[in-house]
């Protein structure tokens, strides 16, 4: 039997450790084969084999230096730590930890959760136009919103500038009650739900109010030039190509842009002529261009999203499969 100690962990942590139910301690447990109790303000791990017993204080290790920074270890946190363990790439938690990219309108910080994320964020930071493709869950959009928070309080541009084609998931735009603004703002929602957690409601109501804020449909972006701002185009799979070029040549003198949006829910009647699609093709290789992709590692909603992707994905393997064979 072997047996690891480890000590000092203040008590906080060690109810993080073990989750509501112990529900955590049960997961390392089951994933590393191993058994960890608590004793005297520490804990200690033991099993069978060295390197199961190893990477389960190391997970512990790198879960102590996560809740010092967020307070909290939530399912998918954990599951992520445990496989960039089993992947032995531990040394890159190790910048997740650093850099706090704003605090929200409560002031909580907001930190990169994977490392896709935080080399996503350093993208953004280096470049002026940047592609984040990926699956939902993985903080494209709400990330791009707080490196663009940054960027005004910083001053390194003058406004924000939020848009979304207004395409129908389903659902047609017509027949939803109101003014055209009313039809137009369920599209853009979830823009004004990052801003208001961000910013505060009022600290993003002031904003707008001011100019310094604007968060519009992509129909109105056409025929301006947008100066001294960080724009930010979402949904963007659900562009034309003609819309994504409109969309791109918006772009004016020290100005930042990030256009975010995943190819597997495109919403429009021909799905092979998204503007993203195309976009992604054509501006390959161009410099202070990035087209930065998101994996299934860096959904941070509820762990089931991850295996609900992985299944629709396997789903739709499957059927390419079984179509192809046909022919």
């Amino acid at each position: 039997m072997i047996e690891k100690n480890l000590t000092e962990l203040s008590v906080e942590f060690l109810a993080q450790l073990f989750g509501t139910l112990d529900s955590n301690l049960r997961a390392l447990e089951d994933e590393f084969g191993v058994v960890v109790l608590c004793r005297d303000g520490g804990v200690k791990v033991q099993g069978e084999d060295e390197r199961e017993v190893e990477q389960a204080c190391a997970c512990i290790r790198q879960l102590q230096k996560l809740s010092s920074l967020s307070g909290t270890i939530d399912p998918n946190s954990l599951q992520y730590v445990i496989s960039m363990i089993r992947e032995d790439r531990s040394d890159e938690l190790s910048a997740l930890y650093s850099d706090c990219i704003c605090l929200t309108g409560k002031g909580k910080p907001v930190k990169a959760r994977t490392v896709g994320q935080r080399k996503y964020v350093d993208a953004i930071r280096d470049n002026t136009l940047v592609f984040g493709v990926g699956p939902a869950g993985t903080g494209k959009t709400f990330l791009a919103v707080a490196m663009a928070v940054t960027a005004l309080k910083q001053k390194q541009v003058s406004r924000i500038v939020l848009t979304r084609p207004a395409v129908e998931a389903g659902e047609k735009l017509g027949f939803l009650p109101g003014d055209l603004q009313s039809k137009i703002d369920p599209y853009l929602r979830p823009l004004y739900d990052a801003l208001g957690e961000l910013l505060g409601s009022e600290g993003a109501a002031r904003s707008a109010e001011k100019g310094i804020l604007e968060i519009c449909p992509l129909a109105y972006m056409r025929g301006r030039t947008l100066d001294d701002a960080f724009i930010i185009l979402d949904e963007a799979q659900n562009t034309t190509p003609e819309q994504m070029k409109m969309f791109l040549t918006r772009l004016g003198n020290n100005s930042k842009a990030v256009v975010t949006g995943d190819v597997t829910q495109i919403d429009l009647p021909h799905p092979s002529h998204s503007g993203l699609v195309e976009a992604i093709d054509v501006l390959k290789g161009i410099k202070d261009i990035e087209i930065f992709r998101f994996t299934r590692k860096d959904i941070v909603r509820h762990p089931l999203v991850q295996k609900i992707i992985e299944a629709y994905e396997s789903h739709a393997g499957n059927r390419e499969g079984a179509r192809r064979s046909r022919t």
